[in-house]
């Protein structure tokens, strides 16, 4: 059961509620106006094997991360997707899986308000891959971004992090956000309030709320975020001896 924390935070786990079922596609709404979001949504999509029906997206920014490897076809362009990668879905476009295997293949959604975009940069691909992007440090922690305004996207961002084990300070960002907990097991902190989190935990963080993923793990807990207004996931605020006269931490 979703458990909601100060503030408006919201915690589920994947697959929780009845899934839409559209064929061999099942859709797990977990964050959406329903629940609390302003401007951005999370959603499961589990694709069975086979063609999936297509999905058109509408008026929205769209960023997804593969976990597992497919075919993707966007407006009828054929793309090789690998687990770990990221994948940008521009205002209008449709999308279908080829799903080879035996088993499902899994992709988190996340759906951003925009207005459809005049061009993308020459030469832009949609798909980008984790292990192409640079690991960037901030503090003692790093972030690979996969999907910001270098691959057409200037609304959302879409980007991995990388968590060890403790605690950091609250902190609160002046965008909205969400996560998924890939893998490691923690606390998600929403001012006083905590819950656990593991792997396929959904949180949803509103613009401003103090909070802090602590890893309570040995190893490392990695999450992806997406986050609207696009930025940079180094800036972060918090009231500490550390922050300058407005806040802000400078890494």
């Amino acid at each position: 059961m979703a458990v909601v924390l100060e503030g408006g935070c919201r915690v589920s786990t994947m697959h929780e509620g009845e899934p839409h079922v559209s064929g061999s596609l099942k859709i797990w709404e977990q964050i959406d106006r329903a629940n609390g979001a302003e401007a951005i949504s999370l959603r499961i999509l589990e694709f069975g094997p086979g063609r999936s029906p297509s999905l058109r997206n509408q008026e929205f920014d769209e960023v997804l991360y593969a976990l597992d490897a497919c075919t993707m076809v966007i407006d009828g362009s054929a793309f090789e997707v690998g687990p770990e990668s990221g994948v940008y879905i521009r205002p209008g476009r449709t999308f279908s899986v080829e799903n080879a295997g035996a088993g499902a293949v899994t992709m988190v959604s996340s759906q951003c308000p925009a207005e459809p975009a005049e061009s993308v940069k020459a030469g832009a691909l949609p798909i980008v891959r984790l292990s192409d992007r640079r690991a960037l440090p901030t503090a003692d922690r790093w972030y690979r971004v996969l999907v910001d305004d270098e691959i057409g996207s200037e609304q959302v961002t879409q980007f991995v992090g990388s968590i060890p084990p403790g605690r950091a300070p609250d902190h609160f960002h002046e965008y909205e956000e969400v996560l998924f907990i890939l893998r490691g097991e923690g606390r998600m902190w929403a001012g006083q309030t905590n819950t656990p989190i593991a792997p396929g935990s959904c949180i949803y963080l509103p613009k401003r709320q103090v909070h802090c993923v602590e890893n309570t793990g040995d190893g490392e807990l990695r999450l992806l975020g997406v986050f609207y207004p696009a930025g940079s996931p180094a800036v972060r605020y918090e009231t500490t001896d550390n922050t300058d006269e407005d806040g802000l931490i400078r890494n």
